[in-house]
């Protein structure tokens, strides 16, 4: 046991000698090549340990954030995960793992077209920037994967007395969403030329997409392990109870995970009760209003007045798939790159009050499929958000005559 003490002891010495040389300014390159040739596997929570010890011995959190890119870079493949649990399928982390596949895949994609743009001309480089556009719009989805991180799993982590690394991964999260922020706004200039989209890509683009891919390398290396340490099951179960609220990234959970001893909850509490919900017009169960809403033969999406999409139905003739992944996502990331002004001038309509509903109507596949946008009002006019209805009319534009006399097909 003194053997295995001493090791930490001295593991964790020189690995914090490798950070300050880091902070000092020595190579990357040089400071990774003396940890693996001395130091050949170094498990996850003394990585932690020793983050917590700097912050704790005065070097400055903003510091050490500056180091953070550098410091996992060095360790990346260096850290010893063979004592690390299992994670259930379902289970919050195998969300996140799942997510952070997606982003992951998304980020080098796009870091391959960002890098091949300087190559494309005319039409071509215009239809590679609304490409990229798209991706980026995507990739602000990284908001929901991060709050869940922030709000949900790092409290837990600061009641176990673990409160630095929190906040370094925090103040990260911080800045790789101001360079997908700014990355977006380079991405939506008109008439953007080649080399101005190239200089960008230098400077904050490809850095915003590094940013995200190595965030996740982080999770998987060191923040997961170490909360499925630190986290019983009783906690990950209020934490999954709580993740639909804010929304997931990229990724709709197939399974849903329940630890043992736990019974099967009902949609929410009033479904499982029965209990009425009373409208002014009269009242039905939370059961009887999600038949209602499932069963009404069109689509419709609730967007709140932050913009935010908060509901969808789920009838099975669906028009426009959705999935959960899209909740809490801004709506304008949910549409086309070339349509994101549209949304926008209907959004700011409802809002002015200048227009109510905005009709379209469009041809797919060969069905006529009506779309229409209508603007939610409180009973003192204050504006609750949107409404979008979908409607198949591909039939109803065919009948003729009357039908008078019960017909069933």
């Amino acid at each position: 046991m003194s053997e295995f003490i001493d090791n930490s002891k001295y593991r964790k010495a020189r690995l914090k000698e490798s950070i300050l040389r880091l902070h000092a300014g020595d190579s990357t390159d040089d400071v990774r090549q003396e940890l693996l040739e001395n130091l050949s596997n170094i498990p996850y929570g003394e990585v932690v340990e020793v983050e917590q010890e700097l912050i704790a011995e005065g070097l400055p959190e903003e510091e050490v954030l500056q180091l953070c890119d550098a410091h996992s870079a060095v360790l990346h493949g260096a850290v010893d995960l063979s004592a690390s649990k299992s994670i259930p399928e379902g289970h919050p982390v195998d969300v996140m793992l799942q997510e952070n596949k997606m982003l992951k895949r998304l980020s080098d994609n796009t870091t391959e077209e960002l890098l091949a743009i300087k190559y494309r001309k005319g039409e071509d480089f215009k239809q590679a920037v609304l490409k990229i556009r798209g991706a980026f719009n995507q990739l602000m989805d990284v908001d929901k994967h991060y709050q869940r991180k922030e709000y949900l799993l790092f409290p837990y982590l600061e009641k176990a007395g673990i409160t630095g690394p929190p906040k370094v991964m925090w103040g990260k999260h911080d800045e790789i969403r101001e360079q997908l922020k700014g990355s977006i706004e380079i991405l939506q200039l008109d008439e953007i030329e080649s080399e101005d989209l190239t200089a960008s890509a230098k400077i904050i683009l490809l850095p915003a997409l590094k940013g995200v891919y190595e965030m996740t390398i982080k999770e998987e290396e060191i923040l997961f392990p170490m909360m499925m340490d630190t986290l019983s099951d009783a906690d990950w179960y209020e934490i999954q109870k709580q993740s639909l609220e804010i929304g997931y990234c990229l990724y709709d959970p197939q399974v849903e995970w329940k630890p043992e001893g736990v019974e099967p909850e009902s949609i929410n509490a009033a479904q499982k009760e029965g209990k009425n919900i009373q409208l002014p017009s009269g009242s039905f169960t939370a059961e009887e209003l999600l038949s209602i809403l499932n069963t009404i033969p069109v689509d419709m999406t609730f967007v709140d007045r932050n913009d935010k999409v908060k509901y969808f139905t789920q009838s099975k003739d669906r028009i426009f798939q959705r999935n959960r992944a899209i909740l809490n996502r801004d709506v304008r990331h949910c549409h086309p790159p070339a349509s994101a002004h549209i949304v926008d001038k209907i959004l700011e309509d409802f809002k002015s009050g200048k227009q109510n509903r905005a009709p379209f109507w469009i041809n797919m596949g060969g069905r006529f499929i009506h779309i229409e946008y209508f603007a939610l009002h409180n009973d003192a006019g204050e504006y609750l958000g949107t409404l979008e209805v979908s409607r198949d009319l591909t039939h109803d534009r065919s009948l003729e005559g009357e039908q008078r006399i019960l017909s069933y097909k």
